[in-house]
């Protein structure tokens, strides 16, 4: 690849792009500044005009991911209107279509071991995701008794962490198989749950 040095016409987004190829291939602790520099093309000196170092360059990765991310959810939300059970339902399927198809961002967000308060760029973006799938929750859990009403943080935390187990367990590549598709374990999933909350008709 030539070398574009200093010159290089978006060298902050080309950084970027080379730590998810990087991170993909390596993992997030197993690639260096230097590497990512001669991937995308320029000096080790020039990753220092953005980033003071590796983790640095894995939060702004982070901090994009989760904005595609909440666009996502927000997409789902949105074409699941106006049911709140589809509206919910098509947040969880989107968590793991985000995760097949950009693993790069997906292990520089919840992987990496970048706290999302890092900056507060990154806890916005991240907060933001998080508040699709708890607003999807708050609407469905109208549909339930006040009394028996889990609150939505809840509720949200509940599927988000069923969601995240599949990934990866089953949608990473890991190693662990299933007779099952991803897709089928998570929607299944989904349905026991929301069928001991009554919002969902038990199987005959």
């Amino acid at each position: 690849m030539k070398k574009r040095g200093y010159h290089h016409g978006n060298l902050k987004q080309a950084l970027i792009e080379a730590a998810l190829s990087l991170i993909e291939q390596k993992g997030p602790t197993g690639f260096t500044l230097s590497e990512a520099a001669k991937t995308a093309g320029v000096t080790p000196a020039a990753v220092y005009r953005h980033f003071e170092g590796r983790e640095d360059l894995i939060a702004e990765a982070a901090r994009q991911g989760f904005e595609m991310f909440a666009d996502l959810m927000q997409f789902a939300y949105d074409n699941g209107q106006p049911s709140a059970l589809a509206a919910f339902e098509a947040t969880g399927r989107a968590y793991l279509a985000f995760a097949r198809k950009h693993p790069g961002h997906y292990i520089a967000m919840f992987e990496s071991g970048i706290s999302i308060n890092r900056t507060p760029e990154l806890a916005l973006a991240a907060n933001r995701a998080k508040n699709v799938l708890e607003k999807a929750a708050g609407d469905l859990s109208q549909h339930i008794p006040p009394e028996k009403r889990p609150p939505a943080s809840m509720f949200s935390a509940h599927i988000w962490a069923m969601s995240h187990g599949v990934v990866e367990l089953y949608a990473r590549n890991t190693g662990a198989s299933s007779p099952f598709p991803p897709e089928d374990l998570l929607e299944s999933g989904i349905g026991i749950y929301l069928r001991g909350l009554g919002l969902v008709a038990q199987d005959d």
